[in-house]
């Protein structure tokens, strides 16, 4: 287990982060959701060779997700086994950051395989409202899941992980490492929680 995976997981007063996040609701696998999120605090915080990476994991409701998609180019992923691709594996999370370099994203099944990669997500952005500043993979993971039942997390290039459900931002994961200015998050902190481990911050928005 990676140091990130650690930080990430060790919280004040014995909470997890994941118990803020990752609730029933949401409508996906809590574990696989987990697991997504560990790994884009990894790109986040590690960036791939020597400079920083943007990509967006799309998580459960499949199905719908490969309709309101397409690829980019020749997927990489396609043809392998199920078996072979499940985050779980370390090989696997590996694999993923080496592709989160292309453009595009990447389709993770609710049991916690990366379906498809560098994928393109079809982006409407009728009933949406995307803080400003934030580009077209925000808008991307706001309307696929607007439409869909999916969840998406979104790794931007400023370093900060991006949590959107049911079409709206809800989380702002922030690696100590690169803390960002205050006006650069998008969660106003009157409406949001502060959690924090280590060297992670999390803005949480608070339940209505």
């Amino acid at each position: 287990m990676s140091d990130a995976y650690g930080r990430l997981a060790r919280l004040d007063k014995g909470l997890s982060v994941l118990e803020k996040i990752c609730r029933e609701e949401r409508e996906v696998n809590p574990q696989t959701l987990e697991q997504v999120l560990y790994l884009a605090v990894e790109l986040a915080r590690e960036g791939r060779e020597g400079r920083k990476v943007g990509t967006i994991f799309v998580l459960a409701d499949s199905e719908k997700v490969l309709a309101r998609s397409r690829p980019l180019i020749l997927d990489p992923l396609r043809g392998h086994p199920p078996e072979s691709k499940r985050l779980a594996n370390a090989d696997v999370r590996e694999t993923v950051k080496e592709l989160a370099q292309l453009d595009g994203g990447f389709i993770v099944s609710d049991d916690g395989v990366v379906i498809s990669g560098a994928r393109y997500f079809d982006t409407s952005a009728e009933g949406l409202q995307v803080p400003l500043g934030l580009g077209s993979r925000h808008m991307a993971a706001a309307s696929i899941t607007k439409h869909t039942r999916a969840v998406a997390v979104v790794v931007s290039e400023s370093s900060v992980v991006r949590l959107f459900d049911n079409g709206e931002l809800i989380s702002e994961i922030i690696p100590e490492l690169w803390l960002l200015r205050r006006h650069e998050l998008h969660l106003a902190h009157d409406h949001a929680e502060e959690i924090k481990s280590g060297d992670v911050t999390v803005l949480q928005k608070k339940e209505e």
